[in-house]
């Protein structure tokens, strides 16, 4: 009966110590969460980013990346800001997340070439706008000097 009562406890104290480990560790991981919440200041994320965006609004025209629908359908957006990597525009209708893209920019208002790009995200704003982020399949260069942010007409 001894033997019994000496493993009894034994297991207990062993849970026990297991126990605080287990909470110890959780106490870590969540301190570091924390911290990486505090961390995500507009300031840190946009030092993150691998390319420095600019505020512009240009004309946008959006076809299908794939040559064989390229002619299906083509809509006019305007950009919210660009980047070499990528641009933000808003559309009068949805686009596929995932799907390839072809964008030519009005070389009036910002001289860039045609694009390829995929669709990494869509955002409904309202009934009749859509929020796209694009990233280019090739890092394009901004021209040095750019129009004014919000000199360019919307649609």
């Amino acid at each position: 009966m001894r033997n019994r009562t000496t493993y009894v406890i034994m297991e207990n104290e062993m849970k026990s110590d297991t126990s605080d480990n287990i909470s110890l560790a959780n106490e870590d991981v969540n301190f570091d969460i924390l911290k990486d919440i505090e961390n995500q200041t507009s300031e840190n994320i946009r030092q993150k980013r691998a390319h420095e965006r600019i505020t512009i609004k240009v004309h946008v025209i959006l076809q299908p990346g794939n040559s064989s629908a390229c002619l299906d359908f083509k809509v006019q957006g305007v950009t919210g800001d660009i980047s070499s990597g990528g641009c933000r525009s808003m559309f009068p209708i949805p686009v596929t997340v995932g799907d390839i893209y072809r964008l030519q920019f009005d070389k009036s208002q910002l001289d860039i070439p045609l694009v390829f790009a995929r669709c990494m995200r869509c955002k409904l704003i309202s009934e009749d706008a859509f929020e796209a982020g694009f990233a280019f399949f090739q890092a394009i260069r901004l021209p040095e000097e750019h129009p004014v942010p919000g000199k360019s007409e919307l649609l």
